[in-house]
C-alpha cells in the first residue's frame, strides 16, 4: 500500500486536533474529487512499520482526539489490507481516540453485504473503526455547510452501534 500524504494536525477531517492518514489508490474517480491524485495506487509514499510509527508517535499528545483515513480509499481491498495493522496498533496505544474512516463505498449495500462476505480483513477493520463517513461524494450535492462531508448523499454513521443493532446508526 502507498499513501499519498499524512497530515499530524487536521481540524477537518473529524472532531478535534487528529492524525490524518491519505492512502492512495481509489476505483471510483467521483466528478469533482478534492484529491484526485490520490486515485493512483502507485502514487505516493509506500507505508512502511516506520510510517506506523511516526503514525503513533504523533498521536502522543493529550490534545490529538484521534486517527481519521481517508484516501484515495481506504476499504479498496489492497488498502484494507494495509491499514489493519495501523489500526490495530492505534487501538492499543491509544484506546481511549477514535478512528473515523472516510469511504465512498456505502457501509450497509458495499462494506457489510459485499466485502464482508468476501474478505476477512473488512469485518476486522471495521471492528477498529468508530465513525464511517460513507458514500460516493456527488459534485451535483456538493454543500459546504456539512459537518465533515462533501455532499448531502453522505452519512456520518456510528460503526460499532449499527454493528451492534445490525442497522444504520447516525451520528447526525
Amino acid at each position: 500500500m502507498n499513501y499519498a500524504e499524512i497530515k499530524y494536525s487536521d481540524v477537518a477531517n473529524g472532531p478535534g486536533v487528529r492524525t490524518t492518514l491519505f492512502v492512495s489508490g481509489c476505483t471510483h474517480h467521483c466528478k469533482g474529487c478534492f484529491n484526485e491524485i490520490a486515485w493512483d495506487f502507485n502514487y505516493g509514499t509506500p507505508f512502511t512499520e516506520e510510517t506506523i510509527q511516526e503514525i503513533l508517535d504523533s498521536m502522543k499528545p493529550d490534545y490529538i482526539s484521534g486517527l481519521t483515513l481517508l484516501g484515495g480509499e481506504p476499504f479498496e481491498h489492497n488498502n484494507q489490507i494495509g491499514l489493519l495493522p495501523l489500526v490495530k496498533a492505534v487501538k492499543e496505544a491509544y484506546p481511549n481516540k477514535d478512528i473515523w474512516c472516510f469511504s465512498g463505498y456505502l457501509f450497509d449495500k458495499d462494506i457489510l453485504e459485499n466485502m464482508c462476505e468476501k474478505w476477512p480483513e473488512t469485518k476486522e477493520l471495521l471492528s477498529y473503526i468508530d465513525v464511517l463517513v460513507d458514500g460516493k461524494f456527488v459534485e451535483e450535492l456538493k454543500n459546504l455547510n456539512l459537518k465533515f462531508k462533501g455532499s448531502e448523499n453522505q452519512r456520518t454513521i456510528l460503526v460499532q452501534e449499527s454493528l451492534k443493532e445490525n442497522q444504520v446508526v447516525l451520528l447526525f
